[in-house]
């Protein structure tokens, strides 16, 4: 196993790695919407967040050697549900190749973002 680590998302705000490289896999840690350059939550609602997450997502699969394109599976967090349709809209810009896909709603997510997203890539 690998793992990956870069400027270009946020670090880890706990014991946990940006993500991992095992066997042909690349796994991503959840992904929130933190600017990597001043470590604050950008501004601005679900659009703003989403794209800021998908972000950080694209800079940890590239640090560990895979891309966008090669997403086989992605977990989506939504602090509130009503924002599906716009989170979609921005998440379907990045994740052109329709990877599976969980998104659900939850109680808190860390910083009070309003999204959170994790992915599974090949190599």
């Amino acid at each position: 196993m690998k793992v990956i680590s870069t400027d270009k998302a946020p670090a880890a705000i706990g014991p946990y790695s940006q993500g991992m490289v095992s066997g042909n896999m690349v796994y991503s840690s959840g992904q929130i919407p933190v600017d990597p350059a001043t470590g604050e939550v950008v501004a601005g609602g679900i659009a703003e967040q989403a794209a800021q997450s998908c972000k950080n997502v694209g800079a940890v699969l590239a640090a560990g050697g895979s891309g966008y394109d090669k997403v086989v599976k992605t977990t989506c967090f939504l602090a509130d549900m009503k924002d599906f349709a716009a989170f979609n809209k921005v998440y379907a810009e990045y994740f052109i190749s329709s990877p599976a896909r969980s998104c659900v709603a939850v109680k808190d997510l860390p910083k009070g973002v309003l999204c959170e997203i994790e992915a599974v890539a090949e190599l």
